[in-house]
C-alpha cells in the first residue's frame, strides 16, 4: 500500500466524466475571528521541569494545562506549582489546579462521617491550596481553580464517596450550596482567583440550572468547564447550546475551556486529531487533551524528554498560525472521520495557512478569493505531511511533499489536487506570495511504500492475528495502521514473518519497523526491549530491538537501512537466527515503512525564515535570489525562531542562508551561543557547528546590526569538530550504598551505576575533562523504571531524578522520564559550564518532600532515588 501523497497545482477541478474529488475549500474572504490557538491544552501532560522539556512546552504552543493539586495523591508528579514556572516561562497561559485531586482515587476518596464532615474537610484542603498559590509571586496570576472534577459521579454523586449518595443532576441543593462555599472561600482568600466550573463530564441539561443558581448568588464561574470525550461534532453543537443558555440566563459570554478532549483511538494521530483542532479553533475556546495514559507527555505527543510524536509536530504547526482564521468548508461539515481542517490568513504577513487531514485517498484543497493585492497573481504553495508515527515513534520534521508556484485564476482561485492522502495523517499548506524568482525547494522524500503485518507471511508457531484496535465504534482502544497487527514473535518461537516488498531502484532504503511490547507483561520483564532478526533475501542479518509501551498496542518504531537492487525481495522478521542468537520477550508488529534514502532524504534539511515565529519582523518577498517564495528582514532585536529537529543527540551544521545587509546572533534552546555573528554585506553563507539534543532545538536568529535578511536555514548531521569525550559511569568513584551492577545486559559494556539517593552519602563521582572552559553538552545514558501503584487505569511511572552538582557549586535537579524497563537506555542532555581541565560531576538525590517541607507523599509517588546511570559524554555546545 503505497502512503505518498503527491499534489499538482491546478486551477481547474476534475475532468469531463471524471467522478469529481471531494472539495476543502478555504474562502480568504471571510474572516472568522483572531487566531486563538485553544486546542493544544493539556491535561495532565507536563510532569515536572524537564518533563518534558521546554522545548516540546513552547514549540507545541501549549497554551492551558491542567493538572492536581499541589502534593496531591493522584498520580505521580504533575504537581500544580511545580509545573506552573516552566509552563509559563514556556509561554503557557493558564495551569487549571483540579482541587479535588488533592484525593486519592477515582471516584475520590473523600473522608467523613457524613456529607458536611466531609465538605468542611475538602474546605480545609482548599484554603491550604490557595495560601499555597498566593507564595508563588506574578505566576499565581496563571491559576485557575476548579473546585470540583466530574461532581456528578464524584462528590455530588451517587457513589460511597459521595457527599450523600445523591447525584446533584436530580437533586442540586447540595452540590450548589458547596459550590457557593467554596467560591466564596477561594475568593475571600485570593480576590483576584479565577475559579472554573461546573467541570462536568459532558454538557448535561442541569448545567443551565446550575448558571441560573450561579447567577442568583453572585457565584458564576470565572471560566465554563466541561468535557468532552465524544466527537469533535459535540464541540461544536456544545458550545452552541451553552451560549444559547448564557443568553437565556443573562450571563455575559465567559471564557470556555473543554479541559478533557478525545479518545486513545485520537490521541498520537494527526489526522484524526486535526478533526478536533477545527472544531476547537472554530468555537475559539480552550480545550485540553485527555489524559489516558501517563503523565508527563503531554497527553501522547511527547517520546522520551525532548522529542516529538506526529501528534507534536501538527500542533507545532497549529501553534505557529497567526492572523485570523478564514471561513473553511468540509466536504462533509462537521461530521467526525471525514476531511475537516482550520485555516487561517495573515494580512501582515501575507501569508495563509491550512492544515487538513481525517481522509485516506484524493480530495482538492481549494483556496477560494486570493487577493491580487497581498499575493499577487502567482502564490508559492509549501504542502507538507505530518504522518502518524505512534505514541512512542520520534517524528522528525513534517515532510515537504510539494513546493510550487501556482497561478491564480481570474477568479481568484487555486485548487491543489491532494492524491494519495493517508487517513492517519495530517497536512498543512502554507501559501504566499509567489513570481519572485524563489527557487523551489525538492520534496524531501521521494520513494515510500507501507506493508501491512496483516498481508505479511507468517511460518512457524505461535501466530496471532491481533485486532481490529481502535476504530469509530472502538474509540478506547488505540490506532493501528490497517486496525491489525501480529503476534508471535517471543521466547521461544521459531516464528517468521515474511514481508514480500518491490522497490524502484537499486540503492539504501530506510526501514522503521512499527512494534510494541507491553514492559510489564511477563515474558518482557525478564530482558526488557524485545529483540528480533532481520534478514533480505536470508542474508545479512541484523538484530532489533523493538520498543517499549506503557499497555498493548503502544505503537513505536525501530529504523535501520538495508541495500536493495530494483525488484523484489523478502524481509523477514524472526525469533531466532543462526548466527545472532534467538528473541527474548514478546512483541507485536503493526507494518514496515521503507523509503528510498536518495538525495531528497540526505539533503540537508530546509527551514525558511518567512515560515518562522518571528518577533518584530515581518516576510519580505521582493527579493529575487532568494529559496523559498520570500525573506525576513531582522533589524536590531527582532527574531526569527525555528524548530530544528535531531535525530540523535551530536554534532549539527547548521547553514545560515542570508542576502546580507546585516549581522546576527544566534540562540540555541534559549542560550545565547559564543559564535561570531552571522550575515554580512553580501549575499552568503555561514556554517555553525553546534550540539542540538536528540528530537526538538529551538533556534532563533536575532538581529544584531543594521537589517540582515535572513533566507533559511539548513541543518545536517555532522561529525569530527564538537567531539565528545565518553566516560562510562562504573568508571567513577561510588560511595554509600551506590554500586556498579551488571544486572543490565544493554548498558553499555554490560555495567552501570545504580543506587544512587535516598541520602547524599550514596553518591556518583566522576571526574571529566573539558579542552576549554564554556558551556558543554552533558549528555547522560540513563535507565527508569519506577512504577507507583496505581488507583485506577492510568499506568503511574515516576520521574525519576538527579541532583547534578559540577565542582562543587549548587547541584541542579533534573529529571528523567521513564524509559519503561531498567534494561532499556535513553540519552538526555543537560547543558554545563565547565572550566578548562578536570571538572568534578556528583550526582546524589534525595525524595523531595511536599510543597510546605513539613510532610512527604505515603504513596510512594516521589522517588529518592537517580536513575541506573550507564554512561556520560561532555561534548562542547559549540566550536571554538
Amino acid at each position: 500500500m503505497a502512503v505518498l501523497a503527491t499534489v499538482l497545482a491546478s486551477t481547474t477541478v476534475g475532468t469531463a466524466g471524471a467522478a469529481e474529488p471531494e472539495r476543502l475549500v478555504v474562502d480568504l474572504a471571510t474572516d472568522t475571528g483572531p487566531f486563538h490557538g485553544g486546542a493544544s491544552g493539556s491535561l495532565y501532560g507536563v510532569y515536572g521541569d524537564g518533563v518534558p522539556s521546554r522545548n516540546l512546552l513552547e514549540g507545541m504552543h501549549v497554551r492551558t494545562v491542567s493538572t492536581k493539586a499541589q502534593d496531591g495523591p493522584q498520580h505521580p508528579g504533575a504537581d500544580a506549582l511545580e509545573v506552573l514556572p516552566p509552563f509559563v516561562d514556556s509561554g503557557g497561559k493558564d495551569v487549571y489546579i483540579y482541587m479535588t485531586d488533592i484525593y486519592r482515587g477515582f471516584p475520590y476518596q473523600w473522608p467523613g462521617a457524613d456529607g458536611p464532615a466531609r465538605l468542611a474537610d475538602f474546605k480545609a484542603k482548599i484554603k491550604k491550596q490557595v495560601q499555597q498559590v498566593l507564595t508563588m509571586g506574578d505566576y499565581k496570576d496563571h491559576v485557575v481553580y476548579v473546585p470540583f472534577n466530574e461532581p456528578e459521579g464524584n462528590m455530588f454523586g451517587t457513589g460511597d464517596w459521595s457527599y450523600n449518595k445523591v447525584s446533584w443532576l436530580k437533586d442540586p441543593q447540595h452540590y450548589f450550596a458547596a459550590w457557593k462555599e467554596t467560591y466564596q472561600l477561594i475568593k475571600s482568600l485570593d480576590p483576584q482567583a479565577r475559579i472554573a466550573g461546573p467541570n462536568t463530564s459532558v454538557l448535561y441539561d442541569q448545567v443551565k440550572g446550575f448558571l441560573q443558581y450561579a447567577k442568583a448568588n453572585d457565584v458564576v464561574p470565572d471560566v465554563m468547564t466541561w468535557h468532552e470525550l465524544s466527537s469533535p461534532a459535540a464541540v461544536r453543537t456544545s458550545v452552541a447550546k451553552y451560549r444559547q443558555w448564557e443568553k437565556e440566563v443573562g450571563i455575559d459570554p465567559l471564557p470556555i475551556n473543554v479541559n478533557e478532549y478525545g479518545h486513545n483511538y485520537h490521541l498520537s494521530v494527526p489526522g484524526q486529531v486535526v478533526q478536533w483542532v477545527s472544531a476547537i479553533e472554530e468555537s475559539k475556546i480552550d480545550a485540553d487533551l485527555a489524559y489516558w495514559n501517563i503523565d508527563g507527555n503531554l497527553n501522547d505527543s511527547a517520546v522520551e524528554a525532548n522529542k516529538g510524536n506526529g501528534q507534536w509536530w501538527l500542533f507545532n504547526a497549529y501553534g505557529q498560525m497567526t492572523g485570523h482564521t478564514v471561513k473553511v468548508t468540509a466536504p462533509h461539515p462537521n461530521v467526525q472521520y471525514t476531511l475537516q481542517g482550520v485555516a487561517t490568513l495573515d494580512e501582515d504577513k501575507k501569508q495563509s495557512r491550512a492544515i487538513f487531514g481525517g481522509k485516506s485517498g484524493d480530495a482538492d484543497v481549494v483556496f477560494q478569493n486570493i487577493d491580487p493585492e497581498l499575493f499577487g497573481t502567482t502564490v508559492h504553495a509549501t504542502v507538507q505531511e505530518i504522518p502518524w508515527t505512534g505514541q512512542v515513534g520520534d517524528s522528525a520534521q513534517p515532510l515537504r511533499i510539494a513546493d510550487q508556484e501556482i497561478q491564480v485564476g481570474t477568479d481568484g482561485t487555486a485548487t491543489l489536487p491532494m492524491t494519495g492522502m493517508n487517513e492517519m495523517s495530517a497536512y498543512q499548506v502554507i501559501l504566499s506570495p509567489g513570481g519572485n524568482g524563489g527557487a523551489p525547494a525538492e520534496p524531501s522524500v521521494g520513494w515510500r511504500k507501507t506493508y501491512e503485518a496483516e498481508n505479511a507471511t507468517y511460518t512457524g508457531r505461535g501466530y496471532s492475528k491481533n485486532g481490529p484496535e481502535g476504530s469509530p465504534s472502538q474509540v478506547g482502544k488505540f490506532a493501528t495502521s490497517g486496525a491489525y497487527n501480529v503476534g508471535g514473535l517471543r521466547t521461544g518461537s521459531d516464528g517468521v514473518l515474511a514481508f514480500d516488498v518491490e522497490v524502484p531502484q537499486d540503492g539504501t532504503y530506510d526501514l522503521s519497523v512499527f512494534a510494541n511490547s507491553y514492559n510489564l507483561y511477563d515474558l518482557v520483564k525478564e530482558q526488557g526491549p524485545t529483540n528480533v532478526f532481520l534478514r533480505v533475501d536470508g542474508k545479512d542479518p541484523q538484530e532489533l530491538r523493538l520498543p517499549l509501551g506503557y499497555k498493548w498496542v503502544v505503537w513505536g518504531h525501530t529504523d535501520t537501512s538495508v541495500k536493495l537492487t530494483a525488484g523484489k525481495h523478502r524481509i523477514t522478521l524472526a525469533a531466532k537466527d543462526p548466527d545472532l542468537g534467538v528473541t527474548k520477550g514478546d512483541a507485536i508488529i503493526d507494518k514496515i515503512d521503507l523509503s528510498l534514502r536518495d538525495e531528497h532524504v540526505t539533503a540537508p534539511a530546509i527551514y525558511e525564515a518567512e515560515y518562522a515565529t518571528l518577533s518584530g519582523a515581518r516576510p519580505d518577498y521582493t527579493s529575487a535570489s532568494t529559496s523559498g517564495p520570500g525573506a525576513v528582514r531582522l533589524p536590531k532585536d527582532a527574531s526569527a525562531t525555528f524548530w530544528v529537529y535531531a535525530p540523535t543527540d551530536g554534532e549539527a551544521t547548521v547553514s545560515v542562508d542570508h542576502l546580507g545587509g546585516g549581522r546576527a546572533g544566534l540562540s540555541l534552546n534559549g542560550e545565547k551561543l559564543d559564535v561570531p555573528k552571522v550575515g554580512g554585506g553580501k549575499e552568503g553563507t555561514d556554517d555553525v557547528r553546534v550540539f542540538l539534543s536528540g528530537g526538538i532545538n529551538k533556534i532563533t536568529v536575532t538581529g544584531a546590526s543594521r537589517e540582515l535578511a535572513l533566507d533559511r536555514l539548513r541543518v545536517t548531521q555532522s561529525h569530527g569538530t564538537l567531539v565528545p569525550k565518553v566516560y562510562q559511569a562504573e568508571d567513577g568513584t561510588v560511595s554509600g550504598a551506590a554500586k556498579v551492577t551488571d544486572a543490565y545486559g544493554f548498558a553499555s559494556g554490560g555495567k552501570a551505576v545504580t543506587d544512587v539517593g535516598d541520602g547524599k552519602a550514596n553518591a556518583l563521582t566522576l571526574d571529566v575533562v573539558a579542552e576549554r572552559s564554556g558551556r558543554h553538552a552533558l549528555t547522560i545514558r540513563y535507565s527508569n523504571a519506577e512504577q507507583a501503584p496505581a488507583t485506577h487505569y492510568n499506568p503511574d511511572p515516576i520521574a525519576r531524578h538527579a541532583d547534578l552538582s559540577v565542582n562543587g557549586e549548587p547541584a541542579r535537579r533534573v529529571l528523567f522520564p521513564t524509559t519503561f524497563h531498567y534494561n532499556n537506555f535513553w540519552d538526555l542532555t543537560v547543558p554545563v559550564t565547565l572550566k578548562k581541565g578536570t571538572n568534578r560531576l556528583t550526582f546524589t538525590a534525595d525524595e523531595l518532600p511536599d510543597f510546605n517541607g513539613d510532610t512527604y507523599n505515603q504513596y510512594d509517588q516521589r522517588s529518592p532515588y537517580a536513575p541506573v546511570i550507564d554512561r556520560i559524554a561532555v561534548t562542547p555546545l559549540t566550536q571554538g
